[in-house]
């Protein structure tokens, strides 16, 4: 298959950043089974390679993900909902939450349903002025998957969570960053330079960072003396690093230090 039919193109830079492209821009890169496992193996991909510090997830066209492609599934006549996600979604999210390298959304146009979901599971997320996002899964009778159900009420609250999910309206990008969907919004021509930018910043980070999206990401799930204890053992991994050496050369020198992600 060559890489401008590729349901996700994966391309990577010197600069230690892998970008995975929904690249289905005809059906504003709805989701099947070929990109969901791309979007896991480019996580898994990342984890496994010590040259990769950061991915980052885009769409192209005019639109980041509408969701899931109702018609392919349709006309394949799989109705297997639970294995479906079983064998496809959940291997995705994992894979995004498991891998301890950050993950930027670079959210275009819409991000629906799934699409939505996508863009939640991810560490940071920049979106254009243009962006929009809905939780569409309510408008055609069904319930937030792909982890929304998770990550929506620890981003805005179970308030606002229950109000976005069960009436399925749409949020554009300057009330998502009120609510605190979104870090950041740039104009439609800026966000591929400011996402490139705010990788860069991530690409500098000490192997410290992906310890410390461990620690916040387990946080609301424990009680005190269990993330008291979880902040022990990544503090012991952290002060093993290459990277704790550099910075406290740099300390003593008063010379920045330049981190290795080791």
């Amino acid at each position: 298959m060559s890489i401008s039919t590729a349901p996700v193109v994966l391309s990577s830079t010197d600069a230690g950043v892998l970008t995975l492209t929904l690249n289905r821009p005809e059906v504003l890169n709805g989701l099947t089974d070929d990109v969901l496992d791309a979007i896991t193996d480019g996580c898994r991909q990342a984890a496994s390679d010590d040259g990769i510090r950061v991915v980052v997830i885009s769409g192209a066209g005019r639109g980041f993900c509408s969701g899931q492609d109702l018609r392919a599934g349709l006309e394949s006549g799989d109705v297997d909902i639970r294995g479906h996600l079983r064998d496809h979604y959940v291997p995705m999210v994992r894979a995004m939450r498991d891998l301890e390298k950050p993950v930027i959304a670079s959210v275009n146009g819409v991000a629906a349903g799934a699409g939505m979901s996508v863009a939640l599971a991810a560490d940071f997320r920049i979106a254009a002025e243009s962006a929009t996002f809905i939780q569409a899964f309510v408008r055609i009778g069904l319930v937030p998957d792909a982890g929304s159900s998770y990550f929506l009420p620890r981003l805005v609250g179970t308030a606002k969570a229950l109000e976005l999910a069960m009436l399925g309206e749409t949020v554009d990008s300057a009330e998502a960053l009120r609510l605190g969907l979104v870090h950041r919004v740039v104009p439609d021509a800026d966000l591929g330079q400011a996402t490139a930018d705010f990788a860069a910043r991530l690409t500098r980070a000490p192997r410290s960072a992906g310890l410390i999206k461990q620690l916040i990401s387990h946080s609301l799930d424990s009680d005190l003396d269990e993330q008291l204890r979880r902040e022990e053992e990544a503090q012991v991994l952290a002060s093993e690093s290459e990277d704790f050496a550099a910075g406290i050369n740099g300390f003593i020198t008063k010379r920045p230090p330049v981190f290795t992600g080791r």
